[in-house]
């Protein structure tokens, strides 16, 4: 059994951790592609627990269950990314800037500084059917080998695909599918890329991927969000 807490820092809701991050810390143990599922709003600032059972995951608060993860096979083949310069001009627009619901959040929120949030501002990319942005990984993210960590490429491939739904309603992250299939280097600018998949009632599916400058797709997920009810 394992021990983690949430802190403040990697909130998405303000009471409440980030969806990605808490998936990113979940599906560590697992090698290759990984399902999370969130099953409650993981708590922040509260010891919580992570245990296995036959090859699954568990994040617990207490006895309450909080996610669960279990190996997947993820058949996503991404679109082409945009290059740097058209990332670069979809942040303009960025709907985050004038309406977020979460506007402290870890990877999206507008109100956090450099270097604190990862201020992912992915906006409609031009004759294109996605949004994008930059990522150029701060120092405390990344390993000992200079790569991004485990749990900050799930972040950073999370808020982006809500992004991509275009959509004025707030939701949250129920489940993850995530693949990291090559090391991501932390000293240059990366492109996040997401696009939306389907919308069934109030499931919403989205995905989305992270590449080089130079166009090598390094990670790919598709995204399960639930939109809450008014």
């Amino acid at each position: 059994m394992e021990e983690l807490l949430i802190t403040q820092r990697f909130c998405g809701p303000p009471n409440s951790g980030n969806g990605g991050y808490s998936c990113g810390l979940l599906s560590k143990n697992i090698a290759g592609a990984c399902q999370v599922r969130l099953h409650q709003p993981p708590p922040l600032e509260r010891p919580l627990t992570i245990t296995e059972v036959g090859g699954e995951w568990f994040l617990k608060d207490g006895d309450q269950l909080i996610g669960s993860a279990k190996p997947a096979e993820l058949r996503l083949v991404p679109p082409a990314p945009p290059t740097i310069d058209q990332a670069r001009s979809a942040e303009k627009h960025y709907r985050g800037h004038h309406q977020h619901s979460f506007p402290t959040c870890f990877v999206c929120g507008p109100s956090r500084a450099g270097g604190d949030g990862l201020r992912l501002f992915c906006g409609t990319v031009e004759d294109r059917e996605m949004v994008a942005c930059r990522w150029q990984p701060h120092a405390d993210l990344l390993d000992d080998r200079g790569n991004v960590k485990h749990e900050f490429i799930w972040s950073a491939l999370d808020c982006p695909s809500y992004f991509a739904l275009n959509s004025d309603k707030t939701c949250l992250l129920g489940q993850m599918t995530a693949a990291i299939d090559k090391p991501v280097p932390g000293d240059q600018a990366l492109i996040i890329y997401a696009w939306e998949r389907s919308i069934d009632g109030r499931k919403h599916y989205s995905a989305a991927a992270l590449s080089t400058s130079d166009g090598q797709v390094l990670a790919r997920a598709e995204h399960l969000w639930i939109e809450l009810k008014q």
